[in-house]
């Protein structure tokens, strides 16, 4: 766990999609202590003139924006981390985009051990089988 989807504005640049991922793993490792052998990231590229913020593009705007959805298993972050995630994130975002628009969002999405899981097992299940 987790799962990891990213959108960022803009045509694809395999350069910048290796330097977000690096970053946002790293990250997902040291601020909410998920393990990277079972992170999975997604990116998806969305032209600057098919992204609005306050009813404006980003093209209009002559910014760049982000967003990050990550799924991870209710419980196991307190609410400090989340917060720090959000905040660092965001900071590394700003490093690699300069022009980055505040309007980038970071999504925890806290999901049930019991509703949740990879490889054919729950989260829950996983618990369980631990000990713990």
């Amino acid at each position: 766990m987790p799962h990891i989807v990213i959108h960022l504005s803009g045509t694809p640049d395999p350069q910048l999609t290796r330097n977000v991922v690096d970053r946002v793993m790293g990250l997902t490792q040291s601020v909410l202590g998920k393990q990277q052998p079972v992170m999975a990231v997604t990116v998806q590229y969305i032209a600057a003139d098919a992204w609005f913020i306050g009813g404006y593009t980003l093209a209009d705007l002559n910014r760049t924006a982000f967003h990050l959805d990550i799924s991870i298993t209710d419980e196991t972050n307190t609410k400090a981390e989340k917060a720090r995630y959000v905040r660092e994130i965001h900071a590394a975002m700003a490093a690699l985009r300069p022009d980055l628009h505040e309007v980038s969002y970071v999504h925890l999405i806290d999901a049930r051990a019991a509703a949740y899981g990879y490889g054919g097992l729950t989260q829950e299940y996983r618990h369980q089988q631990a000990g713990v």
